[in-house]
């Protein structure tokens, strides 16, 4: 292969999801410009963005953030349309058809369709660098559905409100933005905390919770070792209180939309890594984040992070060290920042990541043509322990290749590619597929043991089994 191909070549796995059956192979050439190009696009959403609910037009299906005209009706109807489901079923039954789909909950129902926007997208994206940030940037400000159906209701909208428009952007600007959503709010319990010297404190004698500023200073900004102590903890919690998400039983607001309530938020200077910040009510809080967005541990960091994920799992000091840099002198612009990154990749020309198991399986869908299946995507990446939206708690999924290649994973893996190649087309040619999409980045024994498969099934499954798709 020559010199330019491969490069090529370990620049579209190292920052895309896997090559498109029925793309041009000529058109994956010089894939540096590519990825300039999806970030020359910045924050532009994919198509079918707009048919989707806002987080607070999605919070308000849930009786918590409804009016209590509303929630009563909203009970009424989801009653009448259970019992109409129920009717259509067994009505079908009687008749020996195939029953009707049942009664969809909101909350499954707008769940389904974000992940099936989240998919698309992916399908559709000609590198897949874009996407691969987006992910990179959810799982590194994590929330899980698992917390309950408000997450639920509100994980998409997390990612395309607080991620999506900043992922080419400021990190400053995503920090704002992730820890003044309602999805973070609720997970991470900040819509709980109240001063205990504000009049909400004072009369109600409700208290303060840590939990967004402990992982805001551990997993958003500084990093564990950043050297903030528990006085900045607690100090950060009482400049974020008064950051909320209203309901029915609160003060006058947007339902189910960020709003700062100046009743809870606990008065006075607050001092956070030595530096003491006066009272401005929601700008106290803001002027810290803009600081620790700026922090050299920040820095350190984000920079740690994106070089493990793009390049290793331990990876080396000096590229870190440059990858740190460039986030300093750029003030936190990002593209500055994965421009360094793309820059330092002909160093590194082997890969050296196995594809987390999303990864995995959106590069089978990409290679082999498959139409995306929200509910079968859901059964598949839950089943190779990487359900999405749903990370074990807020440090995200683990970004190492020990979280992905044991035994068990390695197996259920190996089971989903059999799997795949069963349900494609049985006239798919692997060989025809391995030419159309990896074409000449494919090693010579990877195309003798897909030629020598006893079946085309078996061949493609060893196809998607193979270090060309595995690893990254």
């Amino acid at each position: 292969m020559a010199a330019r191909d491969r490069l090529d070549a370990v620049l579209a796995g190292r920052f895309g999801l896997g090559p498109r059956l029925g793309d041009d192979p000529a058109a994956r050439r010089d894939v540096a410009s590519a990825l300039e190009r999806e970030m020359a696009r910045g924050g532009q959403l994919p198509p079918g963005a707009g048919a989707l609910p806002t987080s607070a037009a999605a919070l308000a299906l849930n009786g918590e953030f409804q009016p209590e005209e509303r929630r009563l009706a909203a009970r009424q109807e989801r009653e009448t349309a259970e019992k109409a489901a129920a009717d259509a079923m067994e009505a079908a039954r009687r008749a020996g058809q195939r029953p009707p789909p049942g009664y969809q909950p909101p909350a499954s129902r707008i769940f389904r369709d974000e992940v099936a926007f989240r998919l698309r997208a992916a399908m559709e994206a000609e590198i897949g660098f874009t996407e691969r940030l987006v992910w990179f940037w959810s799982n590194h400000f994590a929330v899980a559905v698992a917390k309950g159906e408000q997450l639920r209701l509100t994980a998409g909208a997390f990612e395309r409100e607080a991620i999506r428009p900043h992922v080419h952007g400021s990190f400053r600007a995503m920090l704002k933005a992730v820890e003044q959503h309602p999805a973070m709010l609720i997970y991470l319990d900040n819509r709980q905390s109240v001063g205990p010297a504000s009049r909400a404190g004072q009369r109600r004698g409700r208290g303060l919770n840590e939990n967004l500023a402990r992982e805001l200073l551990e997993l958003h900004t500084l990093g564990v070792d950043g050297g903030y102590s528990q006085a900045d903890v607690t100090s950060l919690a009482r400049a974020i209180t008064g950051w909320t998400v209203p309901g029915r039983f609160d003060e006058d607001a947007e339902l189910g939309a960020f709003f700062f309530n100046a009743n809870r938020h606990e008065p006075g200077p607050k001092t956070v890594l030595g530096r003491t910040y006066p009272d401005a009510g929601r700008a106290q809080g803001e002027a810290i984040l803009d600081d620790l967005a700026r922090h050299p541990a920040t820095a350190r960091h984000i920079a740690t992070k994106l070089a493990r994920h793009f390049i290793a799992d331990d990876p080396p000091a000096e590229l870190v060290a440059a990858l740190a840099r460039a986030f300093a002198r750029s003030d936190g612009d990002l593209p500055t920042v994965y421009r360094a990154l793309i820059a330092a990749s002909p160093s590194h020309p082997e890969p050296r990541k196995l594809r987390p198991s999303l990864e995995f399986a959106v590069a089978a869908l990409r290679m082999t043509g498959r139409p995306v299946d929200p509910g079968q995507a859901l059964f598949v990446t839950q089943l190779l322990g990487q359900p999405i939206w749903n990370p074990p708690g807020p440090n995200g999924f683990p970004d190492t290749d020990a979280q992905w290649a044991t035994p068990d994973g390695l197996k259920v893996r190996l089971e989903t590619a059999m799997t795949f190649a069963r349900q494609t087309p049985g006239a798919a040619n692997p060989l025809a597929i391995l030419d159309a999409t990896l074409g000449s980045a494919c090693s010579p024994a990877t195309r003798q043991a897909v030629a020598r498969a006893e079946s085309r099934a078996q061949g493609l499954a060893i196809l998607l089994m193979s270090p060309e798709v595995q690893r990254r």
